[in-house]
C-alpha cells in the first residue's frame, strides 16, 4: 500500500487527457490518415473508420486504461497483479520491449522533422524547382550520417527531459503547453490551406464520399488505422492510466482522448491536401508526401515561408508527445518491478534508445544494403514491433478484459468514476462488454493477419 501512495499521479483529469491523447496523435495522424482517406474514398473512409473505432479503439483503450488504473502498475506489473498466471506478464513484457523498440527507431523519423524546422528556416526550401529536387535534398541530408545521428540525439534528448521531470511537472505540463500549441499551429496552417485559390479540390479529396473506391481492403485499412492511430497495444494507455485517480471516469476520458486523436487527423487533412492540390502538386506521395512535397508547396504559396517552420514546428511536437509516452511505459517498468529511481531509468533507457536508433539512422547510408529477409534494419525493427508484438499486444490484452480477468471484476472496476453511465445508460455497457470479449478481438486479429500480409 506505500507503495501505491508514493506512486506519481496525474494533477488533473484535462492533463490525462491531453497526456493521453498526445501518445496517440503522432506523425501518422499528419500525414496517413489523410492520405489513406483520400486514397480510399474521402469521405467513406471516415464513416466507415468511425465506425471501426467504436469496434475496436474505444473498446480497447478503455481496457488499456482501465487495467493500469486498477493495478496502478507498469503493464508488467498490472498483469503480474491481476492474474496468477505466469503468461500474462510476459503479454506487458511485450509491450514494453516493442515500446522501447519503436522509440529507438521512430525517434530517427522524429529527428528528421525537428531538423526540417531549421531547414525551412533557412529558406532552403527555395532552392527547390520540384518535387524531385525536394526528395534528392531529403535522400542527400538522410545519406548523411553525421546529420541523422545529431537529429536522433537532439530528439531523444526533448523526450528525455519530459520524462525526467516526472508525471505531473514533466509529462503532464508538458502535455499542457504542446497539445494546445499543436492545435493552434494545425489550425493555422488549416486556415492559411483553405484560403488558397484552387483549395476546393483538396477539400473534395478528403471529404467527397467516392463509395467507388471501397474495397474489401479499405475496410482493413481502416481497422489498422483506427487501432495503431490510437497507440494500442503496448502498454502506453496502461501505464498512463496507472497514474490516474480511482475517482477519473474512464470512459468519458477514452472518448475524448479517441475525439482528439481524430479531429487532428481530420484537420490535418485539410491543413495539407488543400495546399497541395491548390499549388498543383501531386496528392499520391504517400510517405514522401511530408519531406518530398509540402516544401515545394510551401513556396508556392503565399507566406509559405512561416507556414513551412510552423508546420514543422508542429510535426515535431505531434511526434514529442508520442515519444514521451514510449519512453515513460519503459521508466515505468523499471520504477516498479526494478525499484529504480526514475531519473537512472529515465538516463539509462534513453541513452539505450539513442544507441539502437543508430542502426536505423545508418539503414539509409552506411548499411542500406545490408538486408535481413529483404529489409534493412529500421525496416526490420518496425515490421516486428508494429506489425507484429503491437496488434498481438493487443489481441491478448482484449482477450485478457473480457474473457480472463472476469467481467464482473471489469464492471466493478470500470464503474469508479462513471456511475451515471451505468445508471442512465446502461446499453452502452453492454455493448462495451460484448465488444470486448468478441468483436474487439476477432477485428484486431484481422489486423494482426494483414499487418504481417496474410491478406
Amino acid at each position: 500500500m506505500s507503495e501505491n501512495l508514493q506512486r506519481e499521479k496525474w494533477g488533473s483529469k484535462i492533463g490525462f487527457v491531453l497526456a493521453a491523447a498526445g501518445s496517440a496523435i503522432g506523425l501518422g495522424n499528419i500525414w496517413k490518415f489523410p492520405y489513406v482517406a483520400g486514397q480510399n474514398g474521402g469521405a467513406a473512409f471516415f464513416i466507415i473508420y468511425i465506425f471501426c473505432v467504436i469496434l475496436i479503439g474505444l473498446p480497447v483503450i478503455i481496457a488499456e486504461i482501465i487495467l493500469g488504473r486498477t493495478a496502478q502498475k507498469n503493464p508488467v506489473g498490472a498483469f503480474k497483479k491481476l492474474s496468477d498466471s505466469k503468461f500474462w506478464p510476459w503479454v506487458g513484457a511485450m509491450g514494453v520491449f516493442a515500446g522501447f523498440i519503436i522509440l529507438s527507431f521512430y525517434s530517427v523519423v522524429a529527428g528528421w522533422s525537428v531538423g526540417y524546422v531549421y531547414e525551412s528556416a533557412t529558406g532552403v526550401f527555395y532552392n527547390f524547382n520540384s518535387a524531385q529536387s525536394a526528395a534528392e535534398h531529403f535522400n542527400h541530408l538522410t545519406k548523411n550520417v553525421t546529420w541523422g545521428i545529431g537529429m536522433l540525439a537532439i530528439f531523444i534528448l526533448m523526450t528525455m527531459f519530459f520524462v525526467y521531470a516526472g508525471v505531473q511537472k514533466g509529462i503532464e505540463k508538458g502535455s499542457k503547453i504542446m497539445m494546445p500549441l499543436l492545435f493552434i499551429l494545425l489550425i493555422i496552417v488549416m486556415i492559411r490551406g483553405i484560403t488558397l485559390e484552387g483549395s476546393d479540390e483538396g477539400l473534395a479529396f478528403i471529404f467527397h464520399p467516392d463509395w467507388s473506391k471501397v474495397t474489401p481492403k479499405t475496410f482493413l485499412e481502416a481497422l489498422g488505422q483506427a487501432f495503431f492511430s490510437l497507440s494500442l497495444g503496448m502498454g502506453a494507455m496502461l501505464t498512463y492510466g496507472s497514474y490516474m485517480s480511482r475517482n477519473d471516469n474512464v470512459p468519458k476520458s477514452s472518448l475524448e482522448i479517441v475525439v482528439l486523436d481524430t479531429l487532428v487527423a481530420v484537420i490535418a487533412g485539410v491543413a495539407i491536401f488543400t495546399a497541395v492540390f491548390a499549388t498543383g502538386q501531386n496528392a499520391a506521395q504517400g510517405p514522401g508526401l511530408i519531406f518530398h512535397t509540402l516544401p515545394i508547396v510551401f513556396t508556392k504559396m503565399p507566406g509559405g515561408y512561416f507556414v513551412g517552420i510552423i508546420f514543422f514546428i508542429l510535426l515535431t511536437i505531434a511526434a514529442l508527445t508520442s515519444a514521451i509516452s514510449l519512453l515513460e511505459v519503459v521508466t515505468a517498468y523499471f520504477v516498479d518491478e526494478k525499484n529504480w529511481s526514475r531519473h537512472k531509468a529515465v538516463l539509462v533507457f534513453g541513452s539505450l534508445a539513442f544507441l539502437v536508433g543508430i542502426p536505423s539512422v545508418l539503414s539509409f547510408n552506411i548499411i542500406e544494403n545490408y538486408k535481413i529477409f529483404g529489409m534493412n534494419f529500421f525496416d526490420v525493427a518496425n515490421y516486428l514491433s508494429s506489425n507484429i508484438m503491437l496488434p498481438l499486444g493487443g489481441l491478448l490484452i482484449a482477450i485478457f478484459v473480457g474473457n480472463v480477468w472476469g467481467i464482473d471484476k471489469v464492471l466493478q472496476e470500470l464503474k469508479q468514476g462513471s456511475d451515471k453511465l451505468f445508471t442512465n445508460y446502461s446499453w452502452i455497457v453492454s455493448l462495451w462488454v460484448v465488444l470486448i470479449k468478441y468483436v474487439s478481438p476477432i477485428l484486431i486479429l484481422f489486423v494482426l493477419l494483414q499487418s504481417i500480409g496474410v491478406f
